[in-house]
Order: C-alpha cells, then sequence, then structure tokens
C-alpha cells in the first residue's frame, strides 16, 4: 500500500497523484456506473464508445462499470456485462489500449448481484430462468421476505455454505487476473449498492457463524459490528492470482436506511471497516467511502423523481416485462416518487464521511456522490479525499474532463446534468446508459457548438511527471 502524502498547499484537480504505486496524471476520476454493454460480439465496440472518451478529454482514472464475475445468476439490471469468459476478457485489451493511449489509467468493477439480481425483481427474466436461485449472505431479511409474500419480490435464496463462499471469492480472483492479463490497471470491488459483498458486510443482511459472518470487533460503540472477512479474504485471493495490482472497494455506511429498519452500518462502522480494511495493515490500496441504505433504491442516485422516463412510452413494454403488469409499474414508479423525497439530492453527500476517513487512513480515498463543478471538487480535495469522481454526468457529457481540466478550465465550470434521473431508472426497461433529458441535451450540444470539449490543455498523457504514468 502507497501512503498518500498530504501536501502542504491544497491539491487541485489537475495535480498528479500516485495511486498504489501508479502514478495518475490528474485527480479527476470517471466513477463506476452501469453502461449495459453486454457480452455479445459488439460488447467491446459499446464500452470503448462509452468509456474512451472521458481517456481523451483528460481523465486521470476511468472505472469500468459493474461486471459480474459468474456466468449465470448476479446480474442486477439488464445488459450488465460478465467477465467470466476468458475469451472475452482477452478481448477487452482493445478497450484498456484505447483508454491507454490517450494517457489515462482505466479500473474494472468486479460486482455479483445476491440477492439484488434480476430474477428477484425482473419478472420476465425469473419467468424465462424459473430454477435459477439467488446466492444469500444469509436467510433474508424479514422485510424482503414479506415483498416476497405481497408479490413485489420473487426470492429462491440458497444460501451459501463456507464452501459455496471460497468457490465465489475463486470467481471475483479469477476474473480479476483475466483482467489484470486484460491490460486493466487497477481492481475495484463493488462494495456497495446492495450487491452481495454489502450484504456480506452488513449486519441487516449477515447472520452467518462461520469465518465469514460479522466481526463484532470492527463494530464501535456498540454496534453490531461489520462483516469484512469477506473482502479480506477476497484480497488475498486476488493477490493469489492476479499479482500486486491496485486494490480498491467502496465501503458503505447504512445511515440512509429508513427509521425502523436495521440493525444497518452506521458511520462510525464505515469508518472502522476502512481503518480494518486500509489501514496500515489492511490488504486495500484505497477506499471509496459512501452512504446507501440496505436497499437498492434512490439513496444510490439522489435527485429529482423521474417523472419523465416514468411516463415514456417508448419504456413501457420494458417496464411490463421486468415489473410483470403496467399497475405494478405504477406502484413501482409512486415508491420512486415517494422515495424521491426522503433522498432529495444534497451536494457532495458523501464528503463528510470521506473526511472522517481520510484522518484514519493513509491510503487514498475517493469521493463521489452529487459532486458537479470545478469549485466544488477542489474544495473536496483540499478537505476530504485524494480523487474525486462523477458517475451519470458522465452520461450527458461523455467528454466532460476537458471542461474541467487543464489551462482552459473555466473556475465556475459545471457538469450540464440535472439530476433528473431519466438516465437511471430507464436502465430497469433495458435500456442503455444515457442522458434522454432534452434540456440537457441542448446544453451540451450548445457547448460542443462553442468548443467547449476541446482539450483545452487538459493534458496529453506527458504532463504527470516521470515514473511509470502515461
Amino acid at each position: 500500500m502507497t501512503a498518500v502524502p498530504r501536501e502542504r498547499r491544497p491539491p487541485t484537480l489537475d495535480d498528479p497523484v500516485d495511486f498504489a504505486g501508479v502514478r495518475l496524471r490528474n485527480r479527476l476520476y470517471r466513477a463506476p456506473v452501469l453502461e449495459c454493454a453486454g457480452n455479445d460480439d459488439d460488447a467491446v465496440d459499446r464500452l470503448i464508445a462509452d468509456l474512451e472518451p472521458a481517456a481523451a478529454a483528460g481523465a486521470g482514472l476511468i472505472h469500468q462499470g459493474a461486471t459480474i464475475v459468474t456466468g449465470e445468476g448476479g446480474c442486477a439490471a439488464p445488459g450488465m456485462t460478465r467477465v467470466h469468459d476468458p475469451d472475452f476478457v482477452a478481448g477487452l485489451a482493445r478497450l484498456t489500449d484505447a483508454v491507454h493511449a490517450h494517457g489515462s489509467r482505466i479500473a474494472i468493477q468486479l460486482e455479483h448481484g445476491g440477492l439484488r439480481s434480476m430474477e428477484v425483481w425482473h419478472d420476465a427474466y425469473g419467468r424465462a430462468n424459473p430454477d435459477r436461485h439467488q446466492l444469500a449472505v444469509s436467510r433474508p431479511p424479514r422485510v424482503l421476505r414479506a415483498l416476497d409474500r405481497l408479490g413485489f419480490l420473487d426470492l429462491s435464496p440458497r444460501v451459501m455454505t463456507t464452501a459455496e463462499v471460497e468457490s465465489l471469492v475463486d470467481d471475483f480472483a479469477r476474473a480479476a487476473a483475466r483482467a489484470v492479463d486484460a491490460g486493466y490497471d487497477a481492481i475495484h470491488i463493488a462494495g456497495a449498492n446492495m450487491g452481495i459483498v454489502q450484504q456480506f458486510l452488513s449486519p441487516f443482511y449477515n447472520r452467518r457463524e462461520d469465518r465469514f459472518g460479522i466481526d463484532p470487533a470492527v463494530g464501535p460503540d456498540g454496534t453490531p459490528g461489520v462483516g469484512v472477512a469477506f473482502l479480506e479474504r477476497l484480497a488475498e485471493a486476488i493477490r493469489d492470482r492476479a499479482g500486486d495490482v491496485p486494490l480498491l472497494t467502496k465501503i458503505p455506511s447504512e445511515r440512509p436506511t429508513l427509521p425502523g429498519i436495521g440493525p444497518y452500518l452506521s458511520d462510525n462502522d464505515a469508518v472502522a471497516a476502512c481503518e480494518r480494511l486500509a489501514g496500515t495493515e489492511g490488504p486495500f490500496d484505497a477506499v471509496v467511502p459512501v452512504r446507501t441504505s440496505v436497499f437498492w433504491d434512490m439513496s444510490v442516485v439522489r435527485g429529482a423523481f423521474p417523472a419523465s422516463a416514468w411516463r415514456d412510452e417508448r419504456f413501457r413494454d420494458g417496464f411490463r416485462e421486468a415489473f410483470g403488469s403496467l399497475p405494478r409499474a405504477a406502484a413501482v414508479a409512486a415508491g420512486n416518487w415517494i422515495e424521491s423525497f426522503v433522498y432529495d439530492r444534497e451536494p457532495g453527500w458523501n464528503r463528510d464521511l470521506c473526511r472522517r476517513v481520510r484522518h484514519r487512513v493513509d491510503a487514498p480515498v475517493l469521493c463521489e456522490g452529487g459532486l458537479r463543478d470545478r469549485a466544488q471538487l477542489d474544495d473536496a480535495l483540499a478537505r476530504d479525499a485524494d480523487l474525486v469522481g462523477m458517475a451519470r454526468p458522465f452520461y450527458a457529457e461523455p467528454e466532460l474532463p476537458a471542461r474541467l481540466l487543464g489551462a482552459g478550465a473555466e473556475p465556475e465550470a459545471r457538469a450540464v446534468c440535472a439530476d433528473c434521473n431519466n438516465c437511471a431508472i430507464a436502465q430497469a426497461a433495458g435500456e442503455s446508459g444515457v442522458c434522454r433529458t432534452p434540456a440537457v441535451l441542448r446544453a451540451a450540444g450548445e457547448l460542443r457548438r462553442q468548443g467547449a470539449y476541446d482539450r483545452n490543455g487538459a493534458g496529453d498523457g506527458r504532463d504527470a511527471g516521470t515514473g511509470d504514468s502515461l
């Protein structure tokens, strides 16, 4: 693990940074977000089309969004890419080469949905795969079993034995090794958004009594503790198979969980887990502290209720397939509307959590969540984190870094993303991750007409110093 020196002057977005022995040309990263590229013959081309523009525009680090490590099950949304097939992963070298040609680095985020998998919530997928069970850390919590009885979910869990947990660890490790061989510069474990890693971490899901259960020693202030053993074993297995590759993970605080639901991970638990996993003796090289509830809800994508997407007739068949009928889709939309009030958007909602972690670990701390303008990004770097990232804004502006980085960047430069969530909800209907809001697209088009996405000194990959920078 490479300690991050805390500079005497506050770092800015344009400053290079050492990331677990790798030199990044600046501190801006494209955070992981669904690409919905699939695994067909055109999948790599779609990923290149999605991710290369951010590298060409100057981003220091690019994340390929959640990719599934198993050949069956585990997908949380339609169109997710799987990385279980060695031949397919070898073909991803075209993507890593394209990113490296522009001087950027690329990480791949590895994931498995567990109880968030499509067979739980997607009606058509579940009916097409009636014998498919979900990998479960423990017996599902009561509230999920109640939703199953009411017909909103279709639970068919298989609680993993210790041997089966080890088998899943091997799936992650093999995928990581293949990714390194294909040229990826870092491995990012998807530790939040209710994927299976969060399910191991969280006392809401994890009631195991083997070595992968909750470790009470990690829970401060009398809280139940955090299930860090799975991540520790995962890191060990990845090191064995993939070597000394930079390794990072999201660590959740489940503080946004609705009252009356629990137990859940507090901010204190998240800080303690980061110390355990990325402290002096920890196996991870960097952490991404985030706040998300114990459910897959709008705590992940805060902002406005996506009314336009729910009303869009183009998605009607997709919503019917996903939720079983239009009335059920309407019920989900109503819940989505209520959540939009509970999880209204607040700029940089993870910043104070990241700041606490940054004071406790020497490893790089990455901050994302509601960051939208250059001044805010620089302020977060001065106080809260070592790298800063954005995700959904790249749907509207694939070349957004060109407006934020370099000598030509305007101090008041801000992403045009309106946090309307029309991009996110459409993915439940099997649509790709793109911006569909006319006003936002018009704003991006006007900026493009003005030449705002020209490089403007954002860097060509040779401005980050020496060493092994690109």
